[in-house]
């Protein structure tokens, strides 16, 4: 039986895939692969990563993730730069998510930018 495709929605395995970056093992090279990278760290519950990914003028000091809210499937709306030449981007998504048996979304557009080398969710555009 093949594994299990990875929370972000990309037909690899969560190893092959998202989980490459929460172990610390690779950076995303592209803000989309880090909004996909984040989602997933949503879905299995990495508060590690989420903080290591958040821009460090934006991150809260702790976070506490709902353990009654399952992440489910992502929908990636729009983007803009966030590509291997750029220092900025966008990425506007619809995430989807079961909370006390009911299924919800909520829609985002995040800016990333490029630290040392490294992409960081900096905040979502009003």
């Amino acid at each position: 039986m093949p594994p299990a495709p990875c929370p972000c929605g990309l037909a690899e395995s969560y190893a092959a895939c998202c989980g490459r970056f929460h172990d610390g093992g690779l950076a995303a090279p592209t803000a989309e692969l880090l909004m996909r990278s984040r989602f997933s760290a949503f879905a299995v519950g990495d508060t590690a990563y989420l903080l290591r990914t958040w821009h460090p003028d934006t991150r809260p000091r702790k976070l506490a993730l709902d353990p009654g809210q399952e992440w489910t499937r992502l929908e990636i709306l729009a983007r803009t730069g966030g590509g291997l030449l750029h220092n900025e981007g966008t990425v506007e998504f619809r995430a989807h998510y079961r909370q006390r048996g009911r299924d919800a979304f909520m829609e985002e557009n995040s800016r990333f930018r490029r630290e040392a080398g490294q992409w960081t969710y900096l905040d979502a555009e009003a």
